[in-house]
């Protein structure tokens, strides 16, 4: 709501803008008259201070390391609920009670199956194409094979977009085995009704005609808290640009699809794997947790720490603190002693000691654990990305329905301030 003006200043004339209060006191300027007022725009790189729209489906205060979906802390969802109710609450605003539960556990069962044409897709792509080239081309081919929301109409019934959302839900986990399957050259394992969401995922995963997957409930249990964990994280890189394709009155499938594609980049979503990797390389050429750390801080190198610090967490991210137990749980569960668990955990005392990390508040982030924990379930690093996109989905599903109900509106143009030359003749 609005509570006072700010005063802008520009060539001796003075200007007042709507300053604007969220719920938990937020506030912003809003200068959506700027530019008409006074031939001026604001120029923010990577949108630091920069707000593209209002919201109500995740709260996100970086100094104080609070994060709620709807509400509800992080930390209390991924303890007391599964996935899909999450997935429920993003999408639609309230935990589901159990009629509404059984109904979208309904829709997800019946939408996990892909259509059959898309399985020769999969088979058309080289057998080492990274998962997600395959799952983000798959994701915009559903709007070939389900065209009833092919338009992104805003007088859509809301039963088109729930069946939309439950089929996007559902069968990219569909997708995510089909893809890992067709990677390691074994057959694909179709879903069961009789399995619930997680349980399903893995069993697509692992399962083979020849030895069948033990499903161990700490792994389930695992697999729903990463999922939950991951599922919205306000407006970030990928979700931005879901909102921002979306402004263009695309299908939710093209939305979604570029969300796919800029969680890739190591500087979001990928940076779980490259967690991995750089230990991985630390445990090869046995290099300590102190010489990282230096070389982390030399401004001659270009190393990157990846799993430290974060965009918006000027405090220990509480999502790391939930994966940091949940990592301890599962290798305990599996009887697995992962030396790379013992490097994170020496690198992590050692950054958290260091005067040059504690002055930047450069604290573990939601990557540096969980790409432990998807190694001890048996899920290779190519596939953590994909993961993370599956978790994700139903932030992407709730923030491309949010804009789309929004009664202002419009397609997203940022300006620019032009540097090149001025104007010249051939």
């Amino acid at each position: 709501m609005e509570k006072s003006k700010a005063k802008f200043i520009i060539d001796g004339k003075e200007f007042e803008y709507p300053l604007i209060e969220g719920t938990e006191n937020e506030r912003a300027i809003d200068i959506s008259t700027l530019r008409s007022d006074t031939g001026c725009i604001t120029l923010d790189y990577g949108y630091m201070n920069t707000g593209a729209c209002t919201s109500a489906i995740t709260y996100l205060d970086g100094e104080n390391g609070v994060l709620r979906y709807r509400g509800y802390p992080v930390e209390e969802l991924a303890e007391k609920l599964e996935f899909v109710s999450v997935a429920y609450l993003l999408v639609n605003g309230k935990i589901p009670n159990n009629s509404e539960r059984k109904e979208w556990s309904r829709l997800l069962n019946k939408h996990s199956i892909i259509h059959e044409d898309m399985r020769h897709f999969f088979y058309r792509y080289p057998e080492h194409a990274h998962p997600m080239a395959i799952l983000s081309a798959m994701v915009v081919s559903l709007s070939a094979f389900y065209p009833e929301l092919s338009q992104h109409r805003p007088e859509e019934p809301e039963e088109q977009l729930d069946i939309a959302a439950a089929r996007l839900i559902s069968m990219l986990r569909t997708i995510a085995a089909f893809s890992y399957k067709k990677s390691i050259g074994e057959p694909f394992v179709y879903p069961q009704h009789s399995l619930k969401y997680c349980e399903n995922f893995l069993n697509m995963m692992f399962s083979s005609p020849v030895i069948p997957y033990e499903i161990k409930p700490e792994i389930t249990k695992a697999l729903n808290v990463l999922l939950i964990l991951h599922a919205d994280h306000e407006q970030n890189c990928s979700t931005s640009a879901v909102r921002l394709v979306g402004s263009a009155r695309v299908n939710l499938y093209a939305s979604v699809a570029a969300g796919i594609c800029a969680l890739w980049g190591p500087l979001h979503g990928g940076a779980n794997q490259m967690v991995i990797e750089m230990l991985e390389e630390m445990r090869a050429k046995g290099i300590s947790a102190k010489e990282v750390i230096e070389k982390a801080k030399s401004r001659d190198t270009a190393f990157r720490l990846y799993g430290f610090g974060h965009r918006v967490y000027k405090s220990y991210d509480p999502r790391a603190k939930v994966i940091k137990k949940v990592c301890d749980d599962v290798l305990k569960v599996l009887n697995i002693n992962d030396p790379l668990l013992e490097i994170a955990k020496k690198l992590e005392e050692a950054a958290l000691c260091d005067e040059f990390f504690i002055e930047r508040n450069l604290y573990p982030n939601v990557d540096f654990y969980s790409g432990i924990i998807y190694r001890a379930i048996g899920i290779p690093k190519e596939m953590f990305t994909v993961l993370f996109a599956l978790g994700r989905l139903p932030g992407w599903i709730a923030q491309w329905k949010e804009a789309r109900e929004d009664c202002s509106f419009k397609i997203q143009r940022p300006r620019q301030i032009y540097v090149g030359p001025q104007n010249r003749h051939v």
